[in-house]
């Protein structure tokens, strides 16, 4: 498959069960289904969406998976936490699944690119990235977006890996790195100080493990911060402990 086949199978139309996700998803943000509250039943969610119960059962895995809503036995599903209702207005429509997706993938392939940066950097590759974190630290400072900073510290990343393939499929699928990193960094501007720090800390975790050629840590450093990135799309403006 060339790179245009590559980028259509991405673009896939969504599974009737994204579309099912989303709505809820939208249905959270806006305050039909308050925090705390519970869930309609999975036969009255298959009646308002017209879809069967398996594929409304599947919507429901994935909200729980993205820590939205959490199960109580014999009782049902409820609101964990309602995330800033502009992730919907920065995520194309139908695709906030796929970028949930993506990050999984991401989760996997930029850990095992940080592994091999702290293998095999060279001068040149350690210069890159020290300028892509100090960068991201000048964003910080004056309260820059940074999402272009970004993308260049995990650009600088790949190129150190010495393997071109790993700088090849972020070029492939540029726009899908740029929308998750582009949500997330402009979420995290809504948020404390502290946190946007908290942030960084996990970018200077990477880089300090790379540069000290600790490939395990890289690997996780990294694989903790994709991940983090994900959950982060929902932490939003309530978010509540409830005991499943």
């Amino acid at each position: 498959m060339n790179q245009a086949g590559v980028i259509a199978a991405a673009k896939a139309e969504p599974r009737f069960s994204d579309i099912i996700y989303e709505r809820i998803v939208e249905m959270i943000a806006d305050g039909r289904f308050p925090v705390n509250e519970r869930l309609p039943s999975e036969p009255n969610l298959s009646v308002m969406f017209g879809a069967s119960r398996p594929v409304v059962r599947e919507a429901l895995e994935r909200l729980r998976a993205d820590q939205l809503i959490v199960s109580r036995k014999g009782s049902g599903s409820y609101v964990r936490q309602r995330p800033d209702s502009s992730v919907l207005n920065q995520v194309p429509v139908g695709s906030l699944a796929d970028v949930q997706r993506f990050f999984e993938f991401r989760a996997g392939l930029e850990a095992e690119a940080a592994a091999l940066a702290a293998r095999n950097w060279q001068v040149n590759d350690k210069v890159r990235i020290m300028a892509a974190l100090a960068a991201l630290e000048h964003c910080l400072e004056v309260g820059e977006l940074g999402a272009e900073e970004d993308q260049r510290l995990h650009d600088a990343i790949a190129m150190a890996t010495g393997n071109q393939f790993h700088t090849i499929v972020r070029e492939w699928f540029k726009p899908h790195f740029s929308i998750g990193m582009s949500v997330t960094r402009s979420l995290s501007l809504k948020r404390t100080p502290l946190h946007v720090r908290h942030v960084q800390d996990e970018h200077a975790a990477i880089v300090e493990a790379i540069l000290a050629r600790r490939e395990t840590d890289a690997h996780n450093a990294m694989k903790t911060h994709i991940l983090n990135a994900r959950a982060r799309m929902f932490q939003g403006v309530e978010a509540q402990s409830i005991d499943a």
